[in-house]
């Protein structure tokens, strides 16, 4: 059976480090895994997504059809609900408890309505968590996305990988230890 995450926020987040982490350790466990990234105006604070699916058949193609999704982890909150039609019935949202703003807010022209996009967040139980404060804690607020990462491993049940050693070959040394610890917050956060 074919699983599908989405990993979803804006530009800077490191969403596409920690997909393309995500899609290591699923081929060195023996996965077929297809992986897909959009980023346009990323740089700029633009929407980015990765589409990660994986089965132990083949998998034909990295794209994730609306309701697809088994789970949707949001480095942003606001884009948890922008890719929410992809989301399968029964499906799990993991969102980031940030707020960044877009062009069009910082210029007035557009409102970001915490409120509303809180309320909504909660209608649908998504797991909403504090994970750039975590990243505050720990000492280095880069490493949000291996947070994200973890609940991501915790919540599609993958913990048997060897992270660690996936992030020992893919990470610069000197932010080993604090990537690792990372994970283990993320992996904590969702039960």
């Amino acid at each position: 059976m074919t699983k599908s995450i989405m990993l979803v926020g804006v530009g800077g987040q490191g969403t596409i480090l920690a997909s393309k982490l995500l899609t290591i350790g699923l081929m060195e466990a023996g996965y077929d895994v297809k992986m897909s990234e959009i980023h346009g105006m990323s740089q700029r604070g633009g929407s980015v997504s990765s589409q990660v699916r994986y089965s132990k058949d083949q998998v034909y193609s990295p794209v994730i059809e609306i309701g697809g999704a088994d789970m949707i982890v949001s480095f942003e909150k606001v884009e948890a609900l922008r890719y929410l039609k992809y989301l399968k019935e029964g499906g799990t949202i993991v969102a980031n408890n940030y707020k960044m703003e877009s062009v069009a807010t910082i210029t007035g022209k557009a409102e970001y309505k915490v409120e509303e996009v809180d309320k909504k967040l909660k209608e649908l139980n998504a797991k909403v968590i504090n994970a750039a404060d975590k990243a505050t804690e720990l000492g280095n607020a880069k490493v949000m996305n291996i947070i994200l990462l973890g609940t991501v491993i915790k919540g599609m049940h993958l913990e048997d990988i060897d992270w660690e050693q996936i992030i020992r070959d893919n990470v610069k040394e000197k932010f080993i230890d604090i990537n690792i610890r990372a994970l283990h917050e993320g992996m904590a956060l969702v039960s």
